[in-house]
C-alpha cells in the first residue's frame, strides 16, 4: 500500500478549456451506499478542479458520471437503464462524453457489457481510481478514443482530494478502503478490495477542518469502521481514532458506520460512553437472528455475542439507541430461524430496520447454494418483521415523549411551518418552531417532544437554540 497526494491536473484543464470554450458543465449522480455519497463528493471536487461547473440536470452537462453500486443486481440493472436512456441525449449533442465509475464496474463481465451494448460510453474507471479521473477526461480529449479501464484491485491510498460537499453543515470523512469479511452473500471485498486504512494523521487534519468550518454533525465511514488500524505502522485501532478525534475542540456530533459485531469491542463502547461528541447510537447489522443462518452467512459471531455486546452497551449507555440490516430469505432458512430473528429485534428493540429479501448475487458463495423458500413466502416474512419492528419503535417513542431533547435541525418540513431535525440518538424529529427561529437550518435546537407519528417524533421548540 502506498500513500500518495493528489495534485490538480493542467493538460486536463487545458483541454477542456479548448474543447468548451463557453464553459464545461457535468452532472454527476450517485448510487447506493453513504461511500458511494461521499465518493461522489469527491468526483465533483475533482471535476471542479479541471474547471468544470457542476450543473443538476443531464441535458445542460457536457460531461454526465454515474457512480455505481453493485450490491444487489437490481441495482446494476437500474444503472444500465440509466445508461441506456442516455442514448438519444447522446447522439443529439455534440461533445457530450459520458463516464461509469464506481462498484459495479470492478467486474469484467460489466466493463465487458459496457464496450459492446453501450458504445456511447467514453471513460470507465473503478472505485478506487477517483484520482485518475483528470488524466482519462485528457486522454479522451486527446485521442478521440473512448478510456474503459479493466477491473483492478489498486490498493494506493490518495490523500487531498478536493471535496465538493451536499450540506454545509453535513459531511462523510472515509477513515478505510475495503473489506476482508466475505460474507456469503455480499460482493463488497471483491469490487472495493481489501482492507486499507488512513493515516490517523490524514484523517485527523480532514476531521479539524471539517469541525473548523463549522460542520455540526460528522460520520466516519468504513466497510468495517471497527477494524480500522489494519496495515498501518503506527499502532493505532478504531478505538483510539475515536479517542483523538473526540479531543478535538468544537459543537459537533461524531458518528460512524457501519460497525461489524465480530469487531465491536466494549473498549470502543466505553469510549464512546465517556466521550463529549460521539453519538449513543450504534448501526450494528446483525442480519439473522439464527446461528445456523449467520455461520452459511461467514458472519463470524453467535446471537449470543451479539446480545452481549448490545447489553454492554446498555449499561453503559441507557440512552443508546441501535439500529441495524436484516437479510430475510437467506438460502435455506427456516420458519424457525426466521422466529430467530423476531425474537432478537424484540429483545433488542431497535430504533430502526434496514430490511432487505435476499436476491442471489453472482460471484458470492451464497449464490451457488439451494434456495427452496419461494419469493412470496419471503415477502410476507418480511411484512411480519416489518410488524414487529413498528410495535418496538411504537415502545421506545412512547418513551420520549415529554423530554426536551438537543435536535440539529437538517431542513424543513413538507407540512408548513415545521421543520425536521436528528437527535443524538438518530431519530428524526418535526417540531414547530419557536417565534424568534431564523435560518435555524444547520443548528442546535432544544425540542420538547410531544408525541410521534409513525417512526418520527412531533415536538415543539423550547427556548432559544442550544450553544
Amino acid at each position: 500500500m502506498e500513500y500518495l497526494t493528489f495534485t490538480p491536473d493542467g493538460e486536463a484543464a487545458r483541454l477542456i478549456a479548448s474543447a468548451y470554450p463557453q464553459g464545461a458543465k457535468a452532472y454527476m449522480r450517485s448510487f447506493g451506499c453513504q461511500q458511494n455519497v461521499n465518493d461522489g463528493e469527491r468526483i465533483k471536487g475533482v471535476l471542479a478542479s479541471m474547471g468544470y461547473m457542476i450543473c443538476d440536470s443531464e441535458e445542460e452537462a457536457d460531461l454526465i458520471v454515474f457512480n455505481t453500486c453493485a450490491v444487489r443486481e437490481h441495482a446494476e440493472q437500474r444503472v444500465l437503464g440509466n445508461i441506456g436512456a442516455l442514448k438519444p441525449l447522446k447522439e443529439r449533442k455534440r461533445g457530450l462524453m459520458i463516464a461509469i465509475c464506481g462498484c459495479m464496474v470492478q467486474q469484467e463481465a460489466v466493463v465487458e457489457k459496457l464496450r459492446k451494448s453501450y458504445p456511447y460510453v467514453d471513460i470507465v474507471f473503478g472505485p478506487n481510481a477517483i484520482d485518475t479521473l483528470p488524466g482519462l477526461i485528457a486522454r479522451r480529449l486527446r485521442e478521440k478514443k473512448r478510456v474503459l479501464l479493466p477491473p483492478s484491485q489498486r490498493t494506493d491510498i490518495v490523500e487531498a482530494l478536493p471535496a465538493r460537499r451536499e450540506s454545509a453543515f453535513k459531511a462523510f470523512i472515509p477513515i478505510m478502503y475495503g473489506c476482508d469479511n466475505f460474507c456469503s452473500y455480499c460482493i463488497v471485498p471483491y469490487v472495493r478490495g481489501r482492507e486499507r486504512s488512513r493515516r490517523p494523521a490524514d484523517v485527523l487534519a480532514e476531521f479539524r477542518s471539517l469541525v473548523e468550518q463549522g460542520y455540526r454533525d460528522i460520520t466516519l465511514l468504513g466497510q468495517n469502521v471497527n477494524s480500522y488500524g489494519k496495515g498501518l505502522e503506527q499502532p493505532v485501532d478504531f478505538g483510539d481514532l475515536l479517542t483523538m478525534l473526540d479531543a478535538v475542540p468544537g459543537d459537533y456530533r461524531l458518528r460512524f458506520m457501519t460497525s461489524h459485531p465480530k469487531d465491536a469491542t466494549p473498549k470502543m463502547i466505553d469510549i464512546i460512553a465517556g466521550s463529549r461528541h460521539i453519538s449513543h447510537h450504534l448501526h450494528l447489522p446483525v442480519q439473522s437472528g439464527s446461528d445456523r443462518i449467520l455461520r452459511e452467512m461467514n458472519r463470524k459471531y453467535t446471537r449470543a455475542d451479539y446480545l452481549k455486546l448490545i447489553a454492554y452497551a446498555k449499561e453503559k449507555m441507557p440512552d443508546v439507541s441501535f439500529t441495524s440490516d436484516i437479510l430475510v430469505g437467506f438460502p435455506g432458512e427456516t420458519e424457525e430461524d426466521f422466529e430467530d430473528t423476531l425474537s432478537l429485534v424484540t429483545e433488542v428493540g431497535y430504533m430502526q430496520l434496514f430490511t432487505f429479501i435476499y436476491s442471489k448475487r453472482s460471484g458470492t458463495r451464497a449464490a451457488s447454494l439451494p434456495d427452496p423458500v419461494s419469493y412470496r413466502e419471503k415477502t410476507q416474512r418480511i411484512a411480519r418483521l416489518k410488524e414487529r419492528q413498528e410495535a418496538c419503535v411504537k415502545t421506545l417513542l412512547q418513551g420520549l415523549t415529554g423530554t426536551v431533547q438537543r435536535v440539529l435541525v437538517e431542513e424543513k418540513s413538507r407540512f408548513k411551518g415545521r421543520l425536521c431535525g436528528r437527535m443524538d440518538n438518530n431519530c428524526m424529529v418535526e417540531f414547530l418552531p419557536g417565534p424568534n427561529m431564523k435560518n435555524a437550518v444547520g443548528e442546535y435546537q432544544n425540542v420538547r417532544i410531544t408525541g410521534f407519528r409513525n417512526s418520527v417524533l412531533l415536538g415543539a421548540a423550547e427556548d432559544l437554540p442550544t450553544k
